[in-house]
């Protein structure tokens, strides 16, 4: 159960009452601070809807933050959106198999940009080897972006779990055909 109530738009200013567009929890949470809600809301969008890096990587790296840090809410939501931009069944499996250092069927680069999630978030940052991976494939601004995506998502699930938001119904069957690690 989340640590602060979540809002309906008929608790917001109507000024504030966009920031529900997305009934999404995560939202209703953070619309008690609406300048933070629209300042983090900016970059998210960015990422999605902005950024030249390959949705497919984007959603890669962002699944893999969520595996390993086990936020329901992000990985579910992500599952749903990694779909949506051309991510299979056998891609989503690929985030556990290359978590436990089984082998996957992914391109060499998606290994590469997982192993740059990983490393990040366990680490704090990316090795010297696997930057200089990412940049015989990716040019300066998407290897950029790709690192402010992995840079987000680690901040992002913090707070998602820091606030305890709950996956909503509709996404829990996500995590049934796709189980995150037992913490």
């Amino acid at each position: 159960m989340a640590r602060l109530p979540y809002l309906d738009k008929s608790d917001l200013l109507p000024e504030h009452q966009d920031l529900l567009a997305r009934n999404l929890n995560l939202y209703r949470l953070l619309a008690h601070s609406p300048r933070a809600a629209r300042s983090l809301n900016t970059l998210a969008r960015y990422i999605r809807d902005g950024s030249r890096l390959d949705p497919r990587l984007r959603e890669l790296a962002i699944l893999q933050v969520s595996y390993m840090t086990h936020s329901a809410w992000g990985y579910s939501h992500h599952i749903r959106i990694g779909r949506e931009v051309g991510l299979s069944d056998d891609d989503i499996r690929a985030v556990a198999d290359e978590t436990a250092g089984r082998p996957s069927g992914l391109e060499p680069l998606a290994k590469t940009v997982m192993r740059a999630a990983r490393e990040m978030t366990t680490g704090l940052s990316v090795s010297d080897r696997t930057f200089a991976s990412l940049q015989q494939e990716l040019n300066d601004e998407r290897l950029t972006d790709l690192m402010v995506t992995i840079a987000f998502y680690n901040g992002l699930v913090r707070l998602l779990e820091t606030m305890q938001v709950d996956v909503e119904e509709d996404y829990l069957p996500y995590l049934d055909e796709f189980p995150l690690p037992l913490s």
